[in-house]
């Protein structure tokens, strides 16, 4: 009698993250800018693993010993400590030095070039020290986006919306980099780059926003109509 061939162990895709991408800085630097790392799972399996790949990447003396939440100061010691998006310190065997002005990053989002759809949305991630100064925001847009009438000079919303300010911006959003040209006002949301959330969402927007807009010519046809209904009343008693 044959032994029938024990089952392979069956493995489900569903719970397993494909990859997390974090911002790790340097301990006790605060001028240092921070380096993102890709973490798959297929590559770092183990939390030595990862400690290996900092060192690659952060230059720490005498070697990454230690990864710590930035603000607490809290050890990380194992792989499911980690959050997507997430911001860590790497240290040697020295203590953790807590970074008053710790240069966080604040991610802008995408950004879109003036009436060209074609060409794909390019992200930023702009310091906190930038943002205190719109010019120095529009002057690092400008370093990846080309426009053909010259600089960036203006940021709108996908909806043309003015953003004057670094507090119009708001985290993850897309917007449209103008110059001294008229914004285009263009469906950006249906480019290639833009993610389905994303289009969804505005599509809805995009929807209201008509809804709106055929509410008031309803409402202004009705105004209208009463206006000359009183008019032509008022002249047949004259």
């Amino acid at each position: 009698m044959v032994a029938s061939p024990r089952p392979r162990d069956s493995y489900s895709l569903t719970g397993v993250t494909p990859a997390c991408t974090v911002l790790v800085y340097r301990n006790g630097d605060p001028f240092y800018l921070g380096r993102k790392f890709v973490i798959h799972q297929r590559y770092v399996r183990t939390f030595e693993v990862l400690i290996a790949r900092l060192n690659e990447g952060v230059e720490v003396p005498f070697g990454v010993r230690s990864l710590y939440t930035p603000q607490e100061g809290h050890p990380v010691r194992n792989l499911a400590d980690l959050k997507q998006g997430g911001k860590y310190v790497a240290a040697g065997r020295e203590r953790f030095k807590k970074l008053e002005n710790m240069p966080f990053f604040w991610s802008l989002g995408s950004v879109f070039t003036n009436g060209d759809m074609l060409i794909p949305p390019i992200k930023f991630i702009i310091p906190r020290f930038t943002l205190k100064n719109w010019n120095c925001v529009l002057a690092l847009i400008n370093e990846k986006i080309f426009l053909r009438s010259g600089g960036v000079h203006r940021l709108y919303t996908l909806d043309g919306r003015a953003v004057r300010d670094s507090g119009g911006l708001e985290d993850n959003h897309y917007y449209v980099a103008v110059g001294k040209e008229k914004f285009k006002s263009l469906p950006y949301w249906r480019s290639v780059g833009v993610p389905p959330e994303v289009r969804r969402k505005e599509l809805k927007h995009v929807l209201n926003f008509k809804h709106k807009l055929s509410h008031r010519s309803s409402e202004f046809c009705w105004f209208r109509v009463r206006v000359l209904s009183r008019i032509k009343v008022h002249c047949y008693c004259f």
